[in-house]
């Protein structure tokens, strides 16, 4: 028997990002679910002090669901990028600034990656990662973590996706995240390949809570 528990009915997206939260209402639309965000129910975003991914996914899940008293699902996510000791990782947003101006992050990046001598696709390895966690107003919580790996790209090319996708190779892909549609980024089979590391972390949680 399981210890997990399913989400049914009602379930607060807990993110003010337009992009986090077009990707997690697709990953839940063919399990029925009904979304909400916490941005529609006019939430204050918690001030993120975790030090790991998984520590700021579960400050937004639990303030959302303490606030609402519905079950809440928050994501953290970020780039790693192994020549810069894994900056920025949790850090990944607050490079882009209160305007969230990614591309000033990406050169960002590409300075420190320069500066470093980083010029050949093997000194220039990175990870995005992505905690999810599920927030029940009674504190039970569902946790989950998954990685995708790749390669930093210069220039950035494309302009789908959001955040530091257009810079990021992933591997044995052609294309950057930036220049893939969203079912082939993050759809799951059988349309897509669940490549991104939301869509294998939902996949860890699908498992867990919605089948």
């Amino acid at each position: 028997m399981s210890d997990h528990r399913r989400i049914t009915g009602r379930l607060v997206i807990a993110t003010h990002n337009p992009g986090k939260l077009a990707e997690m209402r697709e990953l839940l639309a063919p399990y029925g679910v009904e979304a909400v965000s916490a941005a529609e129910l006019g939430l204050a975003e918690p001030i993120e002090t975790g030090t790991t991914f998984q520590a700021n996914a579960r400050i937004k899940a639990m303030a959302a669901a303490q606030a609402t008293k519905l079950p809440a699902f928050a994501d953290d996510s970020g780039l790693a990028v192994d020549a810069l000791d894994g900056q920025p990782g949790i850090y990944s947003a607050r490079w882009a600034g209160e305007d969230k101006n990614f591309l000033a992050a990406m050169s960002q990046i590409e300075r420190l990656l320069q500066e470093r001598g980083a010029k050949e696709p093997a000194q220039r390895k990175a990870h995005f990662v992505s905690a999810l966690c599920v927030a029940w107003p009674d504190g039970h919580l569902e946790e989950v973590e998954a990685r995708v790996d790749g390669t930093l790209t210069w220039p950035p090319r494309g302009t789908a996706g959001f955040g530091y996708d257009p810079a990021f190779l992933p591997d044995g892909h052609g294309r950057t995240f930036g220049e893939m549609t969203s079912i082939e980024k993050h759809g799951l089979p059988p349309h897509g390949m669940g490549l991104s590391h939301r869509a294998k972390a939902f996949v860890k949680l699908a498992e867990m809570c919605l089948k």
